[in-house]
């Protein structure tokens, strides 16, 4: 056997070794779940096809998903565990590729701080068959709500700002234009009904159709909003305050320390998400562990603690953390516990010298 094949022999005994369902979903998926969670940028990773009906589906692109849907399907609430291991298939730039991954899903468990150590103590397992001591990254999805929650600002603002946390290029955009905007008193706005009269009036004038594309009353809902968010000014010193906790990077205790340090300037309770994130630490052993006040994936089912490990060449061989909302996102009633994480087969394999 080769020192290949024995890793994968080892890799595959981990998985089974969870103590969990192994989970092999179909390999073709309806699409439509993805674009509505992930968005269009993720979909277009995705191998599409259409049906007869003109249905479209996709290769699998993950496990998390269908996992998921298929625990809610047959009925939520009972703890369960799934772990995986095989091809997903995701678009790259030099054409379509099939990739493996093994991973573990834990939802509804009883604690979910042993949960999440579970799996990241499962990842860590995973890259030292590989003999790969990764760097760990660090985020809070629950310390950045936890902050904007507080964070003295109109409501109208808070969801937009955390539908871009993690989008790092697209938050400094919306906070450069919040720098840049004006502080002005709201004006007298015309009453939505007079507005869809103006613009029925200005349609019908016009010679637009009043019932294809959007209607008299989408389009005066929409002006009204954007009327409402530019009158709403957020303070300066708020945008600095996010500006200055988004900027907090490095060693972990160093980093969380500057979090503590800002929150009590701010007079913020972040006590307990910052507690949270510090009961995990010593399940990490001597891995190179940092924080990053700006990291979260790009998906907001995530919720508390997330997390990458990367190699020595910089390459995210496995990733995960908590997303307590996907459930909910996909039918549940309400919020269920849920921690999981995805190893990058091929990639584990590039780092292994010949």
């Amino acid at each position: 056997m080769t020192n290949a094949a024995f890793r994968r022999t080892q890799l595959d005994a981990l998985v089974e070794a969870q103590g969990a369902t192994r989970a092999t979903p179909p390999l073709l998926l309806s699409a439509d779940p993805y674009f509505d969670l992930a968005g269009e940028e993720f979909g277009r990773r995705l191998l599409l096809t259409t049906d007869t009906t003109g249905a479209e589906y996709c290769l699998r692109p993950d496990f998390t998903l269908p996992i998921v849907t298929a625990y809610i399907a047959d009925g939520v609430g009972k703890p369960a565990a799934f772990s995986y291991m095989g091809p997903i298939f995701r678009q790259r730039e030099n054409g379509p590729a099939e990739f493996d991954q093994a991973g573990i899903e834990l939802l509804a468990q009883p604690d979910g701080d042993v949960a999440l150590d579970q799996v990241l103590t499962f990842a860590r397992a995973a890259l030292s068959i590989f003999g790969v001591a990764p760097d760990i990254r660090l985020g809070g999805v629950a310390l950045f709500e936890s902050l904007l929650v507080q964070a003295d600002m109109p409501d109208a603002w808070r969801p937009r700002i955390r539908n871009r946390f993690g989008h790092t290029e697209a938050l400094d955009r919306l906070l450069a234009r919040l720098e840049a905007a004006p502080d002005v008193q709201r004006q007298q706005q015309p009453s939505r009904a007079e507005l869809v009269d103006t613009v029925t009036e200005q349609m019908v004038a016009s010679g637009l159709s009043l019932s294809e594309g959007r209607t008299p009353d989408e389009i005066a809902g929409r002006y009204l909003e954007q009327q409402a968010l530019d009158a709403a000014h957020v303070p300066a010193s708020t945008l600095k305050l996010l500006r200055d906790y988004l900027a907090i990077s490095g060693p972990v205790l160093q980093a969380l320390t500057q979090v503590e340090a800002l929150a009590s300037r701010h007079r913020l309770m972040l006590g307990s998400p910052i507690r949270a994130i510090r009961r995990h630490l010593n399940g990490l052993g001597e891995c190179r562990v940092s924080f990053d006040a700006s990291f979260s994936p790009r998906l907001d089912y995530y919720t508390g603690i997330v997390f990458e490990m990367t190699g020595p060449n910089g390459e995210v061989l496995a990733s995960g953390g908590q997303y307590d909302r996907l459930l909910e996102r996909l039918g549940a009633a309400a919020p269920i516990a849920a921690s999981g994480c995805s190893v990058w087969v091929d990639r584990l394999e590039a780092e292994v010298s010949p």
